[in-house]
């Protein structure tokens, strides 16, 4: 029997433990899709994983900036980020960005129907909810036409309250301290 798993939560380690997963999942033979959404191809796990096995299937949708709800902008943020991120209103996102995530939403859905795959993990989607990119009804078809032998692992902070009552095993990630707290930017081969 395959479940619904979701990692969420402010803590590190959701990716992380979604790779784990997969390796361990191509060790016992399984055929694994692994989609990032809101990622580019510059984490360190991208020089890796195409040459794992020909039993992982690795699709990264992202876009060269960063985006944020207006009325999560503060001048902290906006000094961070600078060019490099669009500030939309409520219900708004960049339509670019939300056409690319919706082809990636269907992909996922499709493959999850086909029962192609033993494991599927939909990296990040909770970020793509949040920042309102996928409607909650696309993801929630995804879980409803799956085929019983695909197991689902949803990743991502904010995940919102329909996908935790749907979902088979929920861990919520917990920041008790972070290094980031005191300015340390994310690295290269334990951040990225």
């Amino acid at each position: 029997m395959a479940y619904v798993q979701v990692y969420t939560g402010n803590g590190k380690g959701k990716t992380t433990a979604a790779l784990g997963l997969a390796i361990r999942a191509l060790g016992a033979g399984f055929r694994v899709l692994f989609i990032q959404f809101m990622k580019e191809k510059h984490y360190c796990e991208h020089n890796l994983l195409p040459a794992i096995s020909d039993r992982l299937t690795l699709e990264t949708i992202g876009k060269p900036y960063f985006i944020m709800k207006k009325e999560h902008q503060t001048p902290e943020l906006m000094e961070k980020y600078g060019d490099s991120c669009v500030i939309f209103a409520p219900g708004h996102p960049p339509a670019d960005y939300a056409a690319l995530t919706a082809k990636a939403v269907e992909r996922a859905r499709l493959a999850a129907q086909s029962g192609d795959y033993e494991l599927m993990v939909l990296d990040e989607l909770n970020c793509a909810l949040f920042f309102e990119l996928v409607p909650w009804p696309a993801v929630s078809a995804i879980l409803r036409d799956r085929a019983a032998n695909t197991e689902l692992v949803i990743t991502g902070r904010n995940a919102p309250r329909e996908l935790v009552e749907a979902a088979d095993l929920v861990t919520e990630f917990c920041e008790i301290k972070h290094y980031y707290t005191k300015g340390v930017e994310a690295r290269q081969g334990i951040e990225m």
